[in-house]
């Protein structure tokens, strides 16, 4: 019988020992994903470059094995002011760390060390692949008109696939999204100027590193290159002048609300983002846009950005 590659169920789960098999569960860890594209497994073939009698091709061996998984989930709150929502475990596995105020609020920043793990199984109807010590970096979507989301690509150590019955995901935890328009997202300002926007995207650009060595095999984020990019109406020079900020290496205040009522808020902010040259203009409908590009810039240490949940 053919596999059906719609009967899928993905878990993923904090590991408390890096590179140790943290059990997911479906009751607890399910994730709600889209477009989910799976690279078992990634690595080398190298050459054996044996000496033969005859011509021929060479037998090869399988070096620095490894698996990557990419897929997007929605992004929404929990739906309760300061309850992590389920994708949280995702995010904390890209170099991101979490803080909860009870009842009030959760919030993300990224940080330079001690960066968790995360175990991933993924099951196509009952072969199930398995990624330990995962890390990864993600992408956040924000579209007029859109679902918010996250795009995610995970790195794993290799684990053999195997045949065992799929786990029952629960999804209880998932909240549906809240599509982006002037009254669900309501506040979009740059250098204090609230401006019409058409897309934003944060990207974390982890540097995602394989590291196999004898005694050691692991994946790192060894380094972060932030990068905001946003599509905005033009507007008069003497509103905001993108060129100026830019000649003048200027950070700015980037803020961006989406999400109304306690507990569906999602706050992105960007304290200090560098506006970069301007690489043109844009139309649509007859009307001017700006594509920007925003570099995150650091200020006392790991406060680029941060997402709030309220």
């Amino acid at each position: 019988m053919p596999l059906k590659w719609n009967r899928k169920v993905l878990l993923a789960k904090i590991e408390t020992v890096y590179g140790t098999d943290a059990a997911p569960t479906g009751a607890a860890n399910a994730v709600l994903a889209q477009n989910v594209q799976l690279q078992p497994m990634q690595g080398q073939d190298v050459s054996r470059e044996l000496e033969l009698t005859t011509l021929g091709p060479q037998a090869t061996v399988p070096v620095e094995v490894h698996a990557t998984l990419a897929f997007e989930v929605e992004l929404a709150a929990s739906g309760t002011a300061g309850t992590a929502p389920a994708w949280a475990p995702l995010l904390r596995a890209c170099a991101v760390a979490e803080t909860v105020a009870a009842g009030v609020s959760v919030t993300y920043n990224p940080v330079s060390a001690s960066h968790e793990s995360a175990t991933i199984h993924f099951w196509v109807e009952n072969t199930k692949y398995a990624l330990v010590g995962a890390r990864g970096t993600a992408v956040i979507r924000i579209g007029a008109q859109a679902v918010p989301k996250i795009a995610f690509t995970f790195t794993g150590l290799f684990t053999a696939p195997s045949e065992v019955a799929q786990a029952t995901p629960t999804l209880t935890a998932w909240q549906k999204p809240i599509v982006a328009t002037k009254a669900n997202t309501p506040v979009f300002t740059l250098n204090g100027q609230s401006l019409v926007l058409r897309s934003l995207e944060l990207d974390l650009a982890n540097e995602v590193v394989t590291r196999f060595l004898i005694g050691s095999e692991s994946v790192l984020i060894t380094q972060k290159n932030e990068k905001l990019t946003a599509t905005v109406e033009a507007v008069p020079l003497t509103t905001l002048d993108p060129y100026a900020l830019a000649l003048a290496q200027t950070a700015v205040p980037l803020v961006l609300t989406h999400g109304v009522g306690a507990g569906k808020i999602v706050t992105l902010n960007a304290p200090l983002a560098q506006i970069q040259r301007p690489s043109g203009l844009a139309e649509q409908q007859g009307i001017v846009e700006w594509p920007l590009s925003l570099v995150p810039q650091v200020g006392a240490g790991n406060d680029q950005w941060t997402l709030v949940l309220t």
